[in-house]
């Protein structure tokens, strides 16, 4: 009869544990964690980065104004949304002569463009936290495809964004004449963001 009984304990006990067990992962997967739609961007608290090589030597710098629209739920990633607007003239070299440099003709010309624009066309889960992040970049009228993969990590009611990817200065007419020759500037720029967003059940 003893027997019996602390059978019949263990039994339920591994029916308790297994409930535990099933909440505890319910709790902690990203459908559950994740169930909110990140809308409105935190602009004082993102970035927009770049790195690139002059003379062999890395460079950097960013943007300080720039606006973004985001509808993002980590649940249903495939309808996600985003589009960025950076304002050219905002560029942050490290230098007031660099900024003059690089917002005339031959590189951003910004009187004739003042704004760059990114308009994404597709969301993928890439699994747990990343996500591949593709759309179109258009800068000095010129527009290219470009893919970036981002890690959203979430935080209660806030989640961030941060991703980079490769751009190709000759496929915009960044820097022409002279400044079209490698060998100083390098093709590549590395550009990378960090975007803060809360949002609401």
């Amino acid at each position: 009869m003893t027997f019996r009984v602390e059978r019949k304990e263990k039994a339920m006990n591994n029916v308790r544990l297994i409930r535990s067990l099933g909440l505890a992962a319910a709790l902690a997967s990203p459908v559950f964690a994740h169930a909110v739609e990140f809308k409105t961007v935190l602009a004082d608290k993102s970035a927009i980065n770049f790195t690139f090589k002059q003379m062999n030597v890395g460079m950097d710098g960013h943007f300080k104004k720039f606006s973004t629209q985001l509808a993002f739920d980590p649940a249903n990633a495939a309808n996600a949304k985003v589009s960025l607007d950076v304002d050219l003239a905002s560029i942050d070299t490290g230098t007031a002569d660099g900024n003059t440099e690089v917002a005339g003709k031959p590189w951003f010309n910004t009187q004739a463009f003042p704004t760059a624009k990114f308009v994404s066309t597709s969301v993928k889960p890439l699994g747990g936290n990343r996500f591949e992040v593709a759309g179109q970049l258009t800068i000095k009228g010129k527009t290219q495809p470009v893919v970036a993969p981002t890690t959203v990590t979430v935080q209660g009611e806030q989640a961030t964004f941060d991703g980079s990817f490769v751009i190709k200065r000759a496929d915009f007419a960044i820097g022409e004449g002279d400044w079209a020759d490698f060998s100083v500037v390098a093709n590549e720029i590395q550009v990378k963001f960090k975007v803060l967003a809360s949002g609401g059940k």
